[in-house]
C-alpha cells in the first residue's frame, strides 16, 4: 500500500470530527454531544490495541481535554518534556492541511512511508476482528503503533472530541489536563456545564495526577468523581500573579507547586494563552514531581509553533489566522485582536462555521459589527455552514456582508480590497483556517499574486 492508497483507506471511514474530507461524500454523520453518548463504547478501539499489542502501554501519557486551548496547551507541555531530554510523541487534530501533521515524535512528522505501512497492517487488523473503526480511531491507533515504533518515552496525547467516548481515552494517563469547560459538543440545555464536564472528566484513571487549567467552581465535583492520585486547580495550586501584554506576546509571574517563575515570556497574544502554557507547566511539573529549570522554560517556550492559533501569516495587508470554533473561543480571540493588534487601516473579517454552531451567536462573539467589511464564506465540507445562511444571519444583525462560497476565492478577495496598512481577520472554525492558510502560504512560497 502506497500512501495515496492509504490516505483514500482512512478517508473511506466514518469521519466524526466535522472537518471536510469529501472525497466519498458520505452524508454527515450525528456528532456526539453532551449528555447523549448512548451507544458509544470504547470496545472497537480497545480491542484494536489489544491484536497491535497495546502499543499505547509502551510509553507514559499526558492525555488533554477542554473546550478550547488544550491544541496549545499540548504543544507547549511536548516541548517542555523535550528540552528535558525526553523522547516525546505528540497527537492532535485536526490537521492544517496533510494528517501526516497530527502524528509528531520528538518534532518530526510520521513519513509517508511508515503512515502507509501502518494503515496497511491496520487494514489487516480490520479485516481480522471484522470491526470497522472510524477515520479518527484509525488515525489514534495509527500513532499509537507509530510512537511505539520510535521508542518514544512521553505521549502527548490530545483528545478529539469530550472525552469519556474518545478513541483517545483507551491510555492509562499518568497526567490528565483540563484546559477549561465551555459551550461546544453540548445542546446547551439546561446543566450543560454540569454534562460536558462530566464527559470530560471521564479520561481519569485512578493513577492519573489532574491538572485543572480553569477554576472550575462547582463543576470540580464530576473531576473529584473520578478516583484519581491528586488534583491541581489553577488559581489555587498553581496561580498567575501578573499576566500582561508584552512586546510580541505576554509576560507572567506564575507560582506553582514545585517552583516560582517570574516574567516568563509567552510569545503569543492574548491573555488565554498565558494561562495556556502556565497548565503546560503545571502539567510537566505533576509528571516529574519537581520544579523545571528556568532556562529550560525559556528555551521550550521559544520553539513552540501554534499554526492557526492567533497565527500572523501575511503582512502589508497583515492576515491573522486562528481556528476559533465557538463562541468561548471566538469571544477571547476578538478580544485579543482588539487589544493587541493597533488599527491604523480598515480590518475586514472573512468567517466561516460548521454546523452544530448558532450562526447568530458566532458572529456576535466575534464582534461583527466593528468590523469595516465582513465576508462570510464556508470550509470545504459537507458539514459547513453555507455560506449565503451566515450572510442572512449577519444581515438580521445589521450587518450586510460580502458572501464568497470559496474560503479561497474569500481571502483573495478580501487581500483585492485591502491597502497595505489593513488587516484581515480570518476564523469561525479550524478548517476554514487551515484552507486559507494553505492558501496563503502557497502563494507566497511560489511568490503568486493571492
Amino acid at each position: 500500500m502506497d500512501y495515496k492508497s492509504a490516505l483514500d483507506y482512512i478517508d473511506r471511514h466514518t469521519n466524526l470530527e466535522g472537518g471536510r474530507v469529501d472525497r466519498f461524500k458520505e452524508p454527515a454523520p450525528t456528532m456526539p454531544t453532551a449528555g447523549q453518548t448512548d451507544g458509544l463504547s470504547l470496545d472497537a478501539m480497545a480491542a484494536f490495541m489489544e491484536a497491535l499489542g497495546d502499543p499505547h502501554r509502551a510509553y507514559r501519557t499526558v492525555h488533554l481535554t477542554g473546550t478550547n486551548g488544550k491544541g496549545s496547551t499540548a504543544r507547549a507541555t511536548a516541548a517542555l518534556l523535550q528540552e528535558l531530554g525526553l523522547s516525546v510523541a505528540l497527537y492532535t487534530s485536526p490537521d492544517m492541511g496533510r494528517v501526516n501533521e497530527r502524528i509528531v515524535w520528538d518534532g518530526i512528522e510520521i513519513p509517508d512511508e511508515d503512515f502507509a505501512r501502518i494503515v496497511e497492517l491496520l487494514a489487516e487488523v480490520e479485516t481480522k476482528l471484522g470491526i470497522t473503526p472510524s477515520r479518527f480511531e484509525l488515525l489514534t491507533a495509527l500513532a499509537f503503533v507509530w510512537f511505539a515504533e520510535q521508542g518514544a518515552e512521553v505521549a502527548v496525547v490530545e483528545v478529539g472530541l469530550l472525552g469519556r467516548f474518545d478513541a483517545t481515552n483507551v491510555v492509562d494517563s499518568d497526567v490528565a489536563v483540563f484546559t477549561n469547560i465551555g459551550k461546544d459538543h453540548t445542546t446547551g440545555g439546561p446543566e450543560w456545564q454540569h454534562q460536558v464536564a462530566a464527559e470530560k472528566a471521564g479520561i481519569i484513571k485512578p493513577e492519573s495526577h489532574v491538572v485543572l487549567g480553569s477554576p472550575m467552581g462547582d463543576l470540580r465535583q464530576h473531576f473529584e468523581n473520578e478516583p484519581s492520585a491528586s488534583i491541581w486547580e489553577a488559581e489555587t495550586d498553581f496561580v498567575i500573579a501578573s499576566n500582561e501584554i508584552a512586546l510580541g506576546g505576554r509576560l507572567i509571574d506564575l507560582q506553582t507547586v514545585h517552583g516560582t517563575y517570574n516574567e516568563l515570556f509567552i510569545p503569543f497574544h492574548g491573555r488565554h494563552q498565558g494561562q495556556n502554557f502556565a497548565t503546560a507547566v503545571a502539567a510537566v511539573e505533576a509528571l516529574v514531581d519537581r520544579e523545571l529549570d528556568r532556562e529550560l522554560l525559556d528555551a521550550a517556550f521559544a520553539r513552540v509553533s501554534l499554526p492557526a492559533r492567533f497565527e500572523i501569516v501575511a503582512r502589508n495587508p497583515t492576515v491573522v489566522i486562528d481556528g476559533a470554533h465557538n463562541p468561548d473561543g471566538a469571544d477571547t480571540v476578538t478580544r485579543t485582536l482588539f487589544e493587541s493588534m493597533g488599527r491604523t487601516g480598515s480590518w475586514v473579517l472573512v468567517v466561516g462555521i460548521l454546523k452544530g454552531k448558532h450562526p447568530k451567536e458566532m458572529l456576535k462573539a466575534f464582534r461583527i459589527e466593528d468590523f469595516d467589511a465582513v465576508i462570510c464564506t464556508q470550509a470545504d465540507s459537507n458539514r459547513a455552514v453555507p455560506a449565503e445562511e451566515l450572510a442572512a444571519a449577519a444581515a438580521e444583525m445589521g450587518v450586510t456582508p460580502e458572501t464568497i462560497a470559496s474560503s479561497q476565492d474569500a481571502i483573495t478577495r478580501a487581500v483585492s480590497v485591502c491597502a497595505d496598512d489593513d488587516l484581515i481577520f480570518v476564523s469561525g472554525s479550524l478548517y476554514v483556517a487551515a484552507e486559507v492558510r494553505s492558501h496563503l502560504l502557497a502563494a507566497m512560497e511560489s511568490n503568486q499574486q493571492i
